[in-house]
């Protein structure tokens, strides 16, 4: 925030935003540029069958634009936090311009789907346009556990 040109305070967002319930203006993990990436470690493994990714709605937006948000990403599944060969679940596209501002993506490789998975890695490819920062909100991952496996 900001007064006569002087910043009066700052906040911070951690990227533990994006898995967090609530989509408030501003309130979302930025990063430097139009490509980045961000891994969840899940609470049990999984067989991935979909995502889902939500942004604020344009009409929310204090410029009424949204294009921090991310436009083409990838989905990876890993079996662990060094995992040096992550699997691809699917390429997607975020669209700014749909009524719904929560979008769901299924796994588009069944067969790499059939595995299970300890981390989640979403590697954003592109955004909507903002040249300094990509946003994201909330991310969401769907799937069956298995808590019988390696914890």
């Amino acid at each position: 925030y900001k007064l006569l040109g002087l910043t009066l305070w700052r906040s911070r967002n951690t990227p533990r935003v994006v898995i967090q319930s609530g989509v408030v203006p501003g309130e979302c993990w930025c990063f430097k540029g139009a490509e980045g990436r961000i891994a969840i470690h899940l609470s049990s493994r999984i067989t991935p069958t979909a995502f889902t990714y939500e942004h604020i709605p344009k009409s929310l937006s204090r410029d009424g634009h949204i294009q921090s948000a991310p436009s083409k990403f990838v989905i990876y599944g890993l079996k662990s936090e060094d995992d040096i060969e992550p699997e691809t679940l699917g390429e997607y596209k975020y669209s700014i311009d749909s009524d719904d501002p929560l979008q769901r993506f299924e796994v588009q490789d069944k067969q790499t789907a059939l595995h299970t998975f300890r981390y989640i890695e979403i590697a954003v490819k592109s955004n909507h346009g903002h040249p300094e920062y990509t946003c994201l909100y909330r991310f969401r991952v769907h799937g069956t556990p298995h808590f019988d496996e390696d914890n």
